[in-house]
């Protein structure tokens, strides 16, 4: 009986872990930071795209710093959007019929590899969100981005040759690891955040910065 009763407690306490992570993700989501930028000279314009749960940032080709842009693999594309993520979760899970437990209990608890996934396109998407930003905003992001890109000893982006989806994305090697912590999603959170955009204290949902732009 005292058996059945430490199992239960064990049990109940590994649930409870997920939901007390969703409360405090939504809790954080809510708090908006950089929210005071009335101030500032709103003359570029960004976006933000999601697929559902993935969260991406678009940039129009003309906003894109010559150090971002340089060694990347486009074309006369017009926008330029940037996703980073877990390399195993990226390469293995193109469509979400691919999901499988391993591949998310792998990308979110343990240190993994993980990539920058380029899409381009040559025309805007009616139904991306729109961020207003300014030019100092604007080159605190390309900073940030680039930064994102791990580099080879010449200090060249490193693409995955032949590893996107369709005709019109690629893949390069990326810094840093993803976790249950630094999401695709937190990711995007960071940059906006550290760009001086108004942006959730920490969120893990694609929905958090979306919202933050919503009318």
């Amino acid at each position: 009986m005292k058996f059945l009763k430490k199992a239960l407690k064990l049990i109940l306490g590994i649930l409870t872990i997920p939901l007390i992570y969703l409360l405090v993700s939504l809790l954080l989501t809510l708090i908006t930071v950089n929210k005071n930028n009335t101030n500032l000279k709103m003359e570029k314009t960004i976006y933000l795209n999601t697929n559902g749960i993935h969260l991406d940032i678009i940039i129009p080709v003309s906003a894109v710093d010559n150090n971002l842009i340089s060694g990347l693999k486009i074309k006369d594309e017009k926008y330029l959007s940037f996703g980073w993520g877990d390399k195993n979760f990226y390469l293995n899970t193109p469509k979400w019929s691919d999901l499988t437990l391993k591949n998310t209990i792998s990308a979110l608890f343990l240190n993994s590899s993980t990539l920058i996934h380029l899409t381009k396109y040559s025309v805007k998407n009616p139904k991306w969100t729109v961020v207003n930003l300014s030019e100092k905003q604007l080159a605190e992001l390309n900073k940030y981005i680039l930064k994102s890109f791990k580099l080879d000893e010449a200090g060249n982006k490193m693409i995955l040759e032949n590893k996107g989806y369709f005709f019109n994305d690629d893949f390069y090697k990326a810094t840093g690891s993803y976790s249950c912590i630094k999401t695709c999603n937190s990711w995007v959170n960071s940059a906006f955040k550290m760009s001086g955009l108004k942006s959730c204290y920490w969120t893990p949902f694609d929905f958090g910065v979306i919202n933050k732009y919503k009318n």
